[in-house]
């Protein structure tokens, strides 16, 4: 007999001797889930379950029995998932190309969220782009090369955003640029730059965040993990196509060099951006990526960021946020995640968000001069990137992640990294 809790799809109903209803309950060794619902409904309910199977204390479980599809399985092992990464889910063996598609899923989402989860100490900037780099090498072999860019190397080439960010830190800044390139042609073209904010601990800098907001900071280069997560799904489920992937890599910490409110920072592109808010600091790492990816010549450039608090007062922790002044590959997003079954919502952006943020000694300013940037917070901030955004931000796309990561456990999450946008940008990098 087997070890794992087994956990079956019926039509039966809760017993009455429980005193709340619901759609899940112990039966015999093992749980029941009532299926006699809509199809999100279900999905939802099931995730559910598998979160009520951990908080019972439950290490190993197993999809039995009919109807296990693959979406479901994968809501049962989302809600089961914990925050050590201890838990073992066994997927259904009536289809085994499923189960097998479903663990190579699990085990790369599993590794992006152990990065967003491990302590700081663990992950700084070259620590971050190293493990980045091995995952990748695992996946890809030799059809990946990189270049990691330190302190004096990001100044020798001109990426002041990350340099100005991280310089206080004993842990230096860093950006990796990582190359999968399939075709085995130097020449080929890039046919998708992936950025990502890789600030492995945010302090807030000298706009410094109280100890209750500075708790989970570890967590804001959940964009670098999102998007090095979702090349590793990519190459995983076949893609073909050439991909950089740009990591923004820094700790944004205090001491005597740190940057400071009106300072100026002058970019590679000749654009200069007054520092209104040294918490706004995602923003400034990522204009680097942005140039750098247009330099590189991609065809289209996805960036993730876990970058404004606006963004989750606007969907809430359930959804990410996309932005982009491209209707056409916001629409290809948008049907990726519904593909994906991650819930994505498009905000506002247009031209006019780039003069949001005004400033009387520089081109721009980073924020506003008011708590949170202000109203608009989310969209003023993608508007900053628009500035840096290759060819006006045509085939741009940025996800402002803010279902990526739970400060408390809910009845359907555990605390910490969620991997919601990897499986999204994965399927996004796939089309054409």
């Amino acid at each position: 007999m087997s070890s794992a809790i087994q956990v079956e799809l019926t039509q039966d109903q809760m017993p009455p001797a429980y005193k709340e209803k619901g759609s899940s309950f112990f039966a015999g060794d093992g749980m029941k889930i009532n299926a006699d619902s809509d199809e999100t409904s279900l999905l939802r309910n099931i995730q559910q379950a598998g979160r009520k199977l951990d908080q019972a204390g439950i290490r190993t479980i197993e999809a039995v029995g009919a109807g296990w599809t693959l979406e479901r399985q994968w809501a049962l092992s989302q809600g089961f998932s914990d925050s050590l990464n201890k838990n073992e889910m066994r997927w259904n063996s009536d289809d085994m190309g499923v189960a097998e598609q479903l663990q190579a899923m699990y085990t790369t989402v599993s590794w992006a969220r152990e990065l967003v989860n491990l302590p700081p100490q663990d992950i700084y900037p070259e620590s971050l782009c190293t493990r980045v780099i091995d995952k990748l090498k695992e996946v890809g072999g030799e059809q990946v090369s990189y270049r990691l860019l330190r302190e004096e190397e990001l100044l020798n080439e001109g990426w002041m955003g990350i340099h100005t960010v991280g310089r206080a830190s004993i842990n230096k800044p860093t950006m990796l640029q990582l190359d999968f390139n399939p075709t085995g042609n130097d020449d080929a073209e890039v046919d998708v730059a992936l950025i990502g904010k890789g600030i492995t601990f945010d302090s807030g800098g000298y706009s410094l965040k109280s100890s209750e907001g500075m708790i989970a900071m570890k967590c804001d280069m959940g964009g670098a993990a999102t998007v090095a997560g979702a090349l590793a799904l990519a190459i995983q489920r076949g893609l073909n196509k050439r991909v950089k992937l740009i990591l923004c890599c820094a700790e944004n910490l205090v001491d005597g060099t740190a940057f400071k409110l009106g300072d100026i920072i002058t970019y590679k592109d000749g654009q200069t951006v007054e520092i209104f808010n040294t918490d706004a600091e995602g923003r400034l790492v990522l204009a680097d990526g942005l140039l750098a990816a247009g330099e590189m010549g991609a065809k289209r450039i996805i960036d993730a960021a876990t970058l404004t608090g606006a963004a989750q007062v606007a969907v809430g922790q359930e959804y990410n946020a996309l932005f982009s002044v491209d209707d056409a590959y916001s629409a290809q997003a948008m049907e990726s995640a519904m593909q994906e079954n991650e819930p994505l919502w498009r905000l506002p952006l247009a031209d006019w968000h780039q003069f949001q943020c005004p400033s009387a000694f520089a081109d721009t300013a980073n924020s506003r001069p008011m708590k949170g940037g202000g109203t608009g917070g989310a969209s003023n901030a993608a508007g900053f990137l628009l500035r840096f955004a290759p060819n006006k931000g045509a085939n741009w796309l940025h996800f402002d992640l803010a279902a990526a990561y739970r400060k408390q456990g809910d009845q359907f999450w555990n605390t910490g990294a969620t991997g919601l946008g990897i499986r999204t940008i994965a399927r996004t990098l796939s089309q054409d």
